[in-house]
Formats: structure tokens, sequence, C-alpha cells
């Protein structure tokens, strides 16, 4: 559900007309009810400041209406002239296409600074009273029974495109990491997967965590005082316990429906709240409706994505990696006794959240690289149009808001570009920069490494990264894909681009819409029968 401020200057103007002149007669009949009046000594008529007034306001709306009329009469392309118009449209401009980008950037792009910032406030309330009491509900170390469990670390840290300056379209969809805490037995150690070389590519970003002991524990008691830890949170990789991100996952659902539970007859005054169970492919989400007074100017029923999080030091956490469609075979297959459930992604949301800040603060007033990502990710949705499910599904998959944001920070920091060449005046050039990179990524002409992990380290201004990540193998973050899938996406990718002014005038503001005719199907609206 998109949030946008327009105005319909055809319900506006004639609405304020009959206010202004309400507001007249209500003050005119008040003031001549108001008390016996003597007569005006000069004879004059009262009501003549009451019609001067309404007339006024007549002959103004009558000028705005003649206006519009004049400007959609000779409007190039408006269907008024029909085929017998006194005015060629050969003989008017086309709209170049920095104007049309900035159109649908204004209409269909751009949120309202107003609603997100209300959204995240509520959100973080919410969250925080949910993480709260979590944490109260369950501490880490023996619990009746004699058995250790897991618990909330008590906050929550806000990521994704929302808190980064660059999400788009749909106001009311976050991600919140949830950081869990382990018992004092419990040490981890994480590994990275990316030196297997029987591992298919696909795999090669994941890690594992085996379960040590912590300093100073000896290991007879250790491995007897955790047992209970391990059979219920852990399964065995080559002989070692390791932490299961498919047990986890269950056990932060349960947890998650008895904190809701604690708070949801406090929450009843500002919001209903539900939560949707996770799976495979996504967390468990919270929704919510908010039913206060204070946001009726941007009610909005929210998703937020509630992520557990395993925190392996200096702001770096592992999450469970969301299963997709797999081109390489069942999960069950995978080589060296390795098991699906064991298997863990890295979050580094924290490094690119100061990377992406330090960037803005060495760019110059006027940058314009974050509308330009934003404005990629539009460009991305225009794409999919017209492919059936399975293809649009494949299309988002390849093209993520993850990777485009890579491709951002890669033509950024490579090129040293941030402070040159990025102004507002220069956003189709650096637009066709980006879409031109990741065409190259997409057809093998250079590798899309991942931002943290890449061959030649991360830039120094993410601050420490803990050793596991220091060491791991660098990550191409479109190994997953087939080189058909990739060719077919840079094949698309690039028509998208080419036919971008047809598709801007047919999904614009309603500025642009009466330029051309509306398609008649999927296929005609920008891609031909015999193009990807």
């Amino acid at each position: 559900m998109s949030v946008h401020y327009t105005l319909n200057l055809r319900v506006f103007w004639p609405l304020v007309t009959g206010l202004c002149t309400a507001l007249v007669c209500l003050y005119h009949v008040l003031r001549s009810s108001g008390g016996a009046r003597a007569e005006p000594p000069n004879g004059a008529d009262g009501g003549f400041p009451l019609l001067k007034v309404a007339g006024l306001l007549l002959l103004g709306y009558i000028l705005l209406r003649c206006r519009h009329a004049v400007r959609q009469r000779f409007l190039p392309g408006s269907p008024r002239l029909g085929g017998h118009a006194t005015f060629s449209p050969r003989h008017f401009r086309e709209p170049s296409l920095g104007i049309l980008l900035e159109s649908y950037y204004e209409h269909e792009v751009r949120l309202s600074p107003h609603v997100l910032g209300h959204s995240k406030a509520h959100v973080s309330r919410i969250v925080g009273e949910l993480v709260r009491a979590g944490r109260a509900r369950g501490s880490p170390g023996p619990i009746p029974g004699g058995g250790l469990a897991l618990a909330f670390r008590g906050d929550f840290i806000q990521v994704g495109s929302a808190y980064e300056q660059h999400k788009i379209r749909r106001p009311d969809g976050f991600d919140v990491l949830v950081p869990l805490r382990l018992p004092p037995l419990v040490a981890l150690e994480p590994w990275s997967l990316g030196t297997e070389p029987a591992l298919a590519p696909a795999f090669r970003s994941c890690f594992v965590c085996a379960l040590k002991a912590p300093p100073g524990a000896s290991g007879g008691h250790w491995l007897r005082d955790c047992k209970a830890f391990a059979d219920g949170f852990c399964v065995d990789v080559r002989g070692r316990r390791h932490l299961s991100a498919t047990l986890v996952l269950r056990w932060f659902q349960s947890h998650l429906q008895r904190s809701l539970a604690t708070v949801r007859y406090s929450l009843e005054g500002r919001c209903r709240v539900s939560l949707t169970p996770g799976g495979l492919e996504q967390p468990p989400t919270l929704h919510i409706l908010p039913c206060r007074t204070d946001y009726g100017c941007c009610r909005l029923s929210m998703a937020v994505r509630l992520i557990p999080a395993v925190h392996v030091g200096d702001g770096v956490f592992l999450v469970a990696p969301p299963l997709a469609p797999s081109p390489v075979g069942p999960l069950s297959e995978l080589p060296g006794g390795l098991r699906p459930d064991a298997l863990w992604s890295v979050n580094t949301s924290r490094q690119e959240q100061k990377l992406l800040g330090w960037l803005q603060e060495r760019a110059p007033p006027g940058a314009c690289y974050l509308k330009c990502l934003q404005l990629l990710k539009a460009l991305r949705d225009l794409g999919a149009r017209g492919l059936d499910p399975m293809a649009a599904a494949q299309w988002g998959r390849v093209l993520s808001s993850y990777v485009l944001k890579t491709v951002l920070l890669a033509v950024l920091l490579h090129e040293r570009a941030a402070e040159q060449g990025w102004d507002e005046v220069h956003l189709v050039r650096c637009l066709e920069e980006l879409v031109q990179f990741l065409r190259g990524c997409l057809l093998g002409r250079q590798t899309l490494f991942h931002c943290v992990l890449g061959p030649y380290g991360a830039a120094p201004e993410v601050g420490p990264l803990p050793k596991v990540l220091r060491e791991a193998a660098p990550v191409d973050l479109l190994a997953a894909f087939d080189r058909h899938s990739r060719e077919l996406a840079a094949a698309r990718l690039l028509s998208t681009w080419r036919r971008l002014p047809q598709l801007l005038r047919a999904y614009g503001g309603p500025r642009y819409l009466a330029m051309c005719p509306p398609p008649r199907s999927q296929r005609t609206q920008g891609f031909p029968k015999d193009e990807p």
C-alpha cells in the first residue's frame, strides 16, 4: 500500500471556493443578526461586500477552470484532439527521461518522511515492549526441569531499507533483528563454508556454529552440564554438536507467542497485534494495526519481520538463511556430512549502515546516490511487469534489494565517486552507470562481491570485524544463480532500460498519463514478445 501526498485539483479548488463562500455568508449572517443596527448613513447597501467577495471567488474559479481546459486542449497526444487536431504533437517537445524519472519518483517511488517516521516510531515502541517481555519470561541458565534455554537479550536492531533511507513505495514493512542470549555455560565457534571444495556455490556464503566450552570450563563437567541445551538446540555435524537454525527458529516462534500473550492486553488501547508463524523462506511476522488517534494521519497496517540473531562479535550476527528453491538439488544432499538445518547466514547490517552513513557524510549537498538506488529498485519492479509469477519471482531473487544496494556500494567505493559526479543534474547518467555495472556483473564481466566479505577485505569505515569474518572466503552474491538465469536477467535489464521512457509514461504520475494511449495488454507495456 503506497502512501503519497498528491493534490487533486478538480476537488481542491471547488472545495476551497465553496468553503470560502460559506465562511463569508456565515460572517454576514452573524453580523446582520447581532442586534439592531442603524442604517448606514450614506444609504449604502450592506450586501455589497458579500456580493463582491463571492463574485471574486467565482471569477477566480472560472479562470482556473479555463486555464485547465486550455492546458488539456493543447497537451501533446491528448484524446481531445482526435485525428483533426490543429496543432500536431510533433510541434511539442516530449519530456526528457530526467523529467519522467523525477515525476515517477515523486508519484510512485518516494515515501513521505512524515508517514515513515510515524511508522518507525510505532514499530519501535511495540517491538520494544515485546522483547522486554520476552527477556523477563526467560533468562539464560538453569530453568525448572534442569535444562538450559536461550533468551532474548532485551534489545532489538532495526535493519533494512527503511532505516537506511532508500525504502520505496511501501511504508508498512520493516525488518528487525532480535538478538538471542546464550546460557553462561555455552560458547560458539562459528566457521565459514567458503573453502569447502565439494559444496555448491549457493552455500559457500553460509556458516556453521559448533558448541565449545567457555574459557575456564573443564571438558567433562561442561559436556554433562550443557547436555540439555545441546539436545534441545543442536544437531550433530561431523561428530560435533552444532547450533541448529531450524531448532532455534522453532523455539523463537513459541517464545514470541508467549511474550505476545503477556503484552497483548497492555497494547489493546494503542493497537491490535497478531503473529504469523514463519517457515523456511521467511521469519515470523508481527502485524500491527494502530488504533490511537495520534496516528490517524497515517493509519497503516504494518508488518514487522522478527529475525532471531546470534551475536558473534563486533556487531555481526548470524541469522537463519532463507532456503529458496535451489537449482543444485535437494538440500538433503549436502556433501561432507553437512546438514541443512545447521546452516546460518551472516548479517552485517550494522557495518553497512556505518558505510552508508560515512558516504553520506563525505558526499556534497544534493548528492543523488540514494535516489539512484531507489530508482534502480523501481526499474526492477517495472521490469517484472508482464512476467508470469515464476519468472517474476526469479527476477526478484536475482535482482534483490540487497544485490542492488551492493551494486551502489561497489560503484561508490571502487570508483571513489561519492564526492563528484553524483549531483541531481547527472541523475540519468548515474542511474545508467549503475545499470551498466549490474549488467556487467550478471554477464560475468566482473564479480559482485559482498561489501564486507570481499577479496580485499572490508573498507576501514565499517569498523572492526570478528576473526571468523576476516578469515572467511570472498562471497559472490550472484554465484547461486546459473549462467542462463543471469543472462536472461541481463537481457531483460537492458530491455527495461531502453524502454524506460515508454514505461514511465504508462506508469508515471498523472502529469504524463495523457501523453500516451493506455496499453492494451501486459505484453504491449514496453516489451515485445520476442524479448525476454
